[in-house]
């Protein structure tokens, strides 16, 4: 295979081959049409998207991609906030489990939403492990938490009884500042879904600037086995 990249980390949960295309071209569809398997292709908003239905792709999320230099980022001091890298694997994990129900395999209609659920409970996992994980507490609890990779700011989530509190903008801001120190980078990254205004607003105000966007289009060619957990 040319154009197809393995992506183990989501068939461990979904069961069947997983693929990521290097490039969209008539090449790299041809070879989904060979293939069995789970497909993914992110695509120029402004390309032409006709090969795509042709080769039974279709759409399920717009990323677009925030970023921020160091110096441009709005530092918000604010005592009450305390992260750390101290926090129980478990409540983290059910904050992950009940945050990101919008995500795009739980959009995709061929992925059952309890297997969506456990590709982002088995991520944060993996990340916990790895010790990329910020946890927000308040009076004791377990609030949210920020995950990040290298230059790459990858999640954000707040325990539903903390949303609307006014926490996010001040824990986002002491997170990237921590993420600006021990990466050394000087410019930080993410990707946001336009259904997620919330957490794009919360990095526009911060001083992020919006740079790209792509389309992601989704495949499957076989079945899943589904029908327990």
């Amino acid at each position: 295979m040319t154009y197809l990249k393995p992506t183990p980390w989501d068939k461990r949960n979904f069961h069947v081959e997983t693929y990521q295309l290097t490039e969209y071209s008539e090449a790299a569809l041809e070879e989904t049409r060979e293939t069995e398997g789970h497909f993914t292709v992110k695509v120029d908003p402004f390309a032409n998207k006709e090969r795509l239905k042709n080769f039974g792709f279709y759409y399920v999320d717009t990323l677009i991609e925030p970023v921020c230099k160091k110096d441009h980022l709005l530092a918000i001091n604010n005592s009450s906030i305390d992260f750390s890298r101290d926090y129980s694997k478990k409540k983290i994990l059910d904050i992950a489990e009940e945050s990101f129900k919008g995500g795009r395999f739980h959009r995709d209609f061929n992925i059952p939403n309890y297997m969506a659920d456990r590709r982002y409970r088995n991520w944060v996992s993996d990340l916990i492990e790895k010790d990329l994980i910020l946890a927000l507490h308040v009076e004791g609890r377990t609030a949210g938490f920020f995950a990040y990779e290298d230059d790459h700011i990858l999640l954000l989530a707040f325990h539903e009884d903390f949303r609307g509190k006014g926490l996010a903008r001040a824990f986002t801001s002491a997170c990237i500042q921590e993420q600006f120190k021990i990466t050394g980078y000087d410019l930080l990254r993410t990707s946001i879904s336009p259904s997620n205004p919330a957490s794009l607003n919360v990095f526009i105000s911060l001083g992020f600037r919006l740079k790209g966007s792509v389309d992601v289009y989704h495949k499957l060619n076989g079945s899943l086995l589904v029908g327990g957990e």
